[in-house]
């Protein structure tokens, strides 16, 4: 693995601390970039995915797309954990904790909230980052784009049901601006695009594989630069709320962190247990534990407000995840040894 790939924990760590220098010395600056937006999904941090995911696209070849069906078990394994395990096990922490052990240190009256928070973000699998972290896992492109197209398919009809079960409320209105915006930005832009440089570079050549290799090793640098701004942007955004609520921030983090841990191991030993090749399970594992938080950010502004606790947690999802699914990433190309070649 090159250096620079190696040591990317560290360079997101410097991200994150230039991130949140950013937000305080050029504070007009940051909240311009904050403003262009429409249905809270963010058009420059939406330019920066594009380009992390734009390499992985192109190596998606749609020949081997439509045999993905002939592999099940890895489709199965992500239904299970995002739909019938992940929203559920995100509220029972939620009350474990805010309900109970962290009681004391939290506003009385204001525990619900901090619940419908996390219920929100365990409710919304992640779309776009997924595939930043299937490429670097080397997991196979065309699954991963299958397991995140099913997922988006599924949350349209399902993530409104679910969250307004577990919220005990009736009137929840999806932000299908944000849904469908963040589809086409984060996948179906980038996957046509794609297409096209694939169809361009492979034009009357034998040698595909090779050649699409090539290009995609060209560009990878831009997809891990693209992270990287991400992450100076994300916590430049929100720099402020760290800063002035530090404590709040770690009671946040703690369930969260608990889920996210808790998520990879599930479907990643189902994946092993179940003999999943590891370009599957790794990406099948990853998807179930981040989150669709553009969404869940959207819900929180719309029920709760945008100065709310619930909204405050559903950022809070978004500065925990990119250094989790870091560890997460390097637990699992060092595990890849435990599955078959």
């Amino acid at each position: 693995m090159p250096v620079f790939e190696r040591f990317l924990s560290v360079w997101v760590a410097l991200a994150i601390t230039m991130g949140i220098a950013l937000g305080q010395v050029a504070p007009n600056f940051v909240s311009f970039l904050a403003s262009l937006e429409y249905g809270s999904v963010n058009f420059v941090v939406a330019i920066l995915i594009w380009a992390m995911v734009y390499p992985m696209m192109v190596a998606v070849d749609f020949a081997s797309l439509a045999r993905v069906h002939e592999r099940p078990k890895g489709m199965i394994i992500t239904l299970v954990v995002n739909w019938l395990i992940k929203p559920f096990t995100m509220a029972l922490l939620g009350v474990v904790f805010f309900d109970y052990l962290f009681a004391p240190f939290i506003a009385p009256g204001t525990s619900g909230q901090y619940i419908a928070g996390l219920i929100l973000l365990g409710a919304a699998p992640c779309t776009a980052m997924v595939f930043v972290w299937s490429q670097l896992t080397k997991g196979d492109p065309n699954y991963t784009l299958a397991q995140v197209s099913l997922n988006d398919a599924i949350m349209v009809f399902a993530y409104a049901p679910i969250v307004a079960l577990l919220l005990g409320v009736t009137d929840i209105t999806v932000p299908w601006e944000t849904l469908v915006l963040s589809v086409v930005l984060y996948v179906v832009i980038p996957l046509a695009a794609g297409i096209l440089t694939r169809v361009w570079l492979t034009r009357g050549r034998s040698d595909t594989g090779s050649v699409v290799a090539g290009f995609t090793a060209k560009v990878k640098p831009f997809s891990i630069i693209g992270l990287l701004a991400t992450v100076v942007l994300l916590f430049g955004f929100q720099g402020g709320v760290i800063l002035s609520q530090p404590f709040v921030i770690a009671l946040i983090a703690v369930p969260l962190l608990i889920q996210s841990y808790g998520m990879f191991g599930l479907a990643y030993w189902a994946a092993k247990a179940w003999r999943v090749p590891h370009d599957v399970a790794a990406p099948c594992a990853l998807i179930g534990t981040s989150n669709f938080f553009e969404l869940a950010v959207a819900v929180a502004i719309g029920l709760f407000g945008l100065n709310s606790i619930a909204a405050l947690v559903t950022v809070v999802g978004v500065l925990v995840e990119v250094p989790v699914m870091l560890t997460l990433v390097w637990f699992a190309n060092r595990t890849r040894h435990w599955f078959a070649a």
